[in-house]
C-alpha cells in the first residue's frame, strides 16, 4: 500500500521558501545577538583622537566585559588609558542613563582618564590626576603615549580643577589642543558607566593600520 506524499513533497517550491526564510530569521537573530552581546563597529568621525585614531577609521568594539557585567549585575569598569566608546544623550542635556538607542544622539570614542573621586586638573598645559595613591599627582598619559605621533599629545587646551563623581568617569581625547575634543575638559562633563558601550579592541580600516589594543 503506497504512502501519501507528505506537504513538502508535494509543495517543493513553498518547502525552499520557508527553508530560506528560516535562515534569514537565524542570520538576523545571530547578528543582533552579536551586536548587541559580543562586539559592535563604529566609524571615527573627526579629529578628537588623533594621532590615534584618525577620521574615517573603522574599529571594533568588544561588548563582552560590559555584557559579562550586566550579568553580574555589576556595572563595567574599563581601565585608566582605555579607549572607550559610549552612548552620548541629548546635547543639550545631561549625560543620563537608560536612554533608548533610538533617542542616542552618538556615540562618542575617548580615552579614560580619572575615576570616582580622583581630582582632575588641568593648567599652563598638563593635564593632571590626583588620588590616595598619588597626592601629588601623576600623569594618566604615562602608560599609553608611544610618541607625539601614537597616543595623547602632550598638550591639553583648558583650565580644568574638578573631582569625578560617583559612578562616573573622566575622559578625554588624544587631541587637546583648541578645541578637536569635545570631552570631561569641556561641556561633556563626566561620562557615567551604565553609558559606556565598550573599549575599543581592534582597528579594522585602513587596512595597513589594522591593530589591536
Amino acid at each position: 500500500m503506497e504512502s501519501k506524499p507528505k506537504f513538502f513533497q508535494k509543495h517543493p517550491l513553498l518547502k525552499d521558501i520557508l527553508s530560506l526564510a528560516v535562515f534569514v530569521a537565524c542570520v538576523i537573530g545571530g547578528t543582533v545577538v552579536l551586536n548587541a552581546f559580543v562586539f559592535r563597529s563604529y566609524n571615527v568621525v573627526g579629529q578628537s583622537m588623533e594621532n590615534t585614531f584618525h577620521n574615517d577609521d573603522r574599529v571594533i568594539v568588544n561588548r563582552l566585559p560590559v555584557t559579562w557585567a550586566h550579568f553580574l549585575g555589576q556595572e563595567y569598569v574599563p581601565e585608566r588609558g582605555d579607549v572607550i566608546v559610549f552612548a552620548n544623550g541629548a546635547a543639550d542635556g545631561p549625560l543620563t542613563c537608560g536612554v533608548p538607542d533610538g533617542k542616542v544622539d552618538q556615540y562618542i570614542i575617548k580615552r579614560v582618564i580619572a575615576f570616582p573621586g580622583e581630582r582632575v586638573t588641568v593648567k599652563d598645559g598638563v593635564l593632571m590626576v590626583y588620588n590616595d595613591e598619588h597626592p601629588e599627582g601623576f600623569s594618566p598619559d604615562d602608560d599609553t603615549r608611544v610618541d607625539e605621533n601614537n597616543g595623547p599629545k602632550k598638550y591639553s587646551s583648558g583650565e580644568v580643577d574638578m573631582v569625578v563623581p560617583e559612578g562616573e568617569l573622566f575622559v578625554a581625547g588624544d587631541n587637546r589642543e583648541g578645541s578637536h575634543s569635545f570631552d570631561s575638559r569641556s561641556g561633556l562633563g563626566t561620562v557615567p558607566y551604565c553609558r559606556i558601550i565598550g573599549p575599543v579592541a581592534l582597528r579594522i580600516y585602513p587596512f595597513d593600520q589594522v591593530r589591536l589594543f
